[in-house]
């Protein structure tokens, strides 16, 4: 039977398929076959027949498009560009391509990479409701207030500005900072507080830092990806630890611990995904056992000042020892596009922390810097997340709400404390990863718990987010999560179905 189009996709093959789809499509493009105005079979119907989930097809349209080798109108399809992108010329002498495959990195191969692209993550739908979207939504993002301290600052501070910010960042956003953590309970100095590009950066550093490949590192057994993703990147050999509803497994740790773990990395304030919090024993015992071992401990503490209930979050563990590593963050109570976060560390560790920032990106942005600290000395953070914090409970009741009307009787979850996550355990044997797949088609995304998994082979439950999302698109997606739901629980009972044997 001829392949559509003459297209065939590999699975196999180390090259994405949307990827091999966008190539052999580009080819008979340029070659030809496809001229001008050509129509591309709709994305389902050519998902069908490759035998390949839609969003493969949707991705590959996507590339094309944004490539310029074709056109998409609501209503009509998708046709090959009137005046696509020309063949690359053929510089005279080529030897031909490098064999780029076999030259990339080892560290470009390490497994939770892939995780996202195996399972199709993307936006498969044009109303599709974010329901894994971590971020804030626009229309709750200071963005006036900050552009008032940007045009202060370049007014103000422009030589400064526009020149290479210190490597440990900015003194003034340094010294707000640090207020801004005593607010919090935190004790530090402006000569503790390190500035980087995001609290991603502020790990890798710490990684970089103290990390060799092949090195031991303590997580959660489900944790945030981005740090296995990193650790990954970077040798790292990460051994899962179990919780309980305290938190890390003191015992598990002390175990682990004598294997020569380079650090434990933790976020005790919101566990991402399961949004569970260290209780206040367990973060002693956890310093406790720290210096004991001589292991140290990583705080990533992205959004304790996104609490919902009036009790805020226990001591953190920062405040608790100043050995502790801290990393924070703006991106997530402010505005995602700053991507500024910091560190702290131990003094000893300092020359190694700013010595490594310098080297990777010679500093973070000072126009930014300079107008984060404007925002933080006029007083504005706080009046913000009063007013965030109170539309989080909104959002975080309506999605409540809505799961409890179309989620099938006996899925529970723990009501979310911070505005960040609401995790729901799988029931024993539950499929997830057929849950997130048969969402996605409803025009839904979540997030299952195989992305964030040590070992990427239990499926704990599911992580949904209502940050990005107003009430009445979460009240529409848990419907459409609800649908979903029914639709693999109806597949799992035929499946278990005993047939019928017929004696004659």
């Amino acid at each position: 039977m001829p392949k559509p189009l003459g297209i065939s996709l590999d699975p196999t093959h180390d090259e994405p398929l949307y990827r091999q789809l966008f190539d052999q499509i580009v080819a008979r493009i340029q070659s030809g076959t496809f001229p001008a105005r050509y129509r591309l079979p709709p994305t389902r119907e050519l998902a069908q027949e490759l035998a390949t989930h839609r969003n493969t097809v949707v991705r590959g349209y996507e590339e094309l498009e944004a490539a310029g080798f074709v056109v998409s109108t609501v209503g009509r399809g998708t046709f090959v560009a009137d005046q696509p992108r020309p063949a690359a010329v053929e510089v005279p002498g080529e030897l031909g391509a490098l064999p780029w495959a076999s030259l990339t990195s080892r560290a470009l191969q390490a497994e939770p990479l892939g995780r996202s692209e195996r399972l199709g993550v993307g936006a498969g739908r044009s109303d599709t409701i974010m329901l894994s979207g971590m971020q804030p939504s626009p229309d709750l993002l200071p963005d006036e207030l900050f552009r008032r301290c940007l045009d202060h600052a370049m007014r103000t501070q422009r030589a400064k500005a526009l020149a290479y910010a210190p490597r440990e960042g900015v003194p003034r956003l340094r010294e707000a900072v640090a207020r801004d953590l005593a607010r919090q309970g935190i004790p530090a100095s402006a000569d503790d507080v390190g500035i980087t590009t995001g609290s991603q950066q502020a790990l890798d550093l710490v990684v970089r830092a103290l990390v060799n490949p092949g090195d031991p590192v303590l997580a959660n057994e489900t944790t945030y990806a981005g740090a296995l993703n990193l650790l990954s990147v970077g040798g790292a050999r990460i051994i899962g630890v179990p919780s309980d509803d305290e938190g890390p497994d003191l015992g598990a740790i002390e175990r682990h611990g004598r294997v020569g773990a380079k650090l434990l990395y933790l976020m005790p304030n919101c566990q991402n995904p399961t949004g569970s919090r260290i209780s206040q024993e367990r973060r002693e015992g956890l310093v406790a056992w720290s210096h004991a071992a001589g292991v140290p401990l990583v705080e990533d503490d992205y959004a304790s000042d996104l609490h919902l209930e009036s009790e805020p979050p226990a001591t953190s563990l920062r405040a608790l020892d100043g050995e502790v590593i801290y990393l924070g963050t703006y991106s997530k109570k402010l505005i995602p596009a700053l991507r500024i976060g910091y560190v702290l560390c131990p003094r000893a560790l300092r020359p190694a922390i700013w010595q490594l920032k310098h080297t990777l990106d010679l500093g973070t942005s000072a126009l930014l810097q300079h107008a984060l600290a404007e925002f933080l000395e006029r007083g504005y953070l706080e009046p913000h997340l009063t007013a965030a914090r109170a539309e989080y409970r909104c959002r975080r009741d309506a999605l409540e709400d809505a799961l409890r009307r179309y989620l099938p009787r006996g899925v529970r979850w723990k009501r979310p404390e911070t505005a960040v996550v609401l995790w729901i355990p799988a029931p024993p044997g539950f499929d997830v990863l057929a849950l997130h797949a048969e969402a996605q088609r409803a025009g839904v995304l979540v997030s299952p718990s195989f992305l964030c998994e040590v070992g990427g082979t239990e499926r704990h439950g599911l992580r949904l987010s209502f940050l990005s999302e107003p009430p009445e698109r979460l009240a529409e997606g848990a419907r459409r999560l609800g649908r979903a739901w029914a639709a693999v629980e109806r597949r799992a009972r035929v499946r278990t179905v005993p047939q019928r044997v017929e004696v004659i």
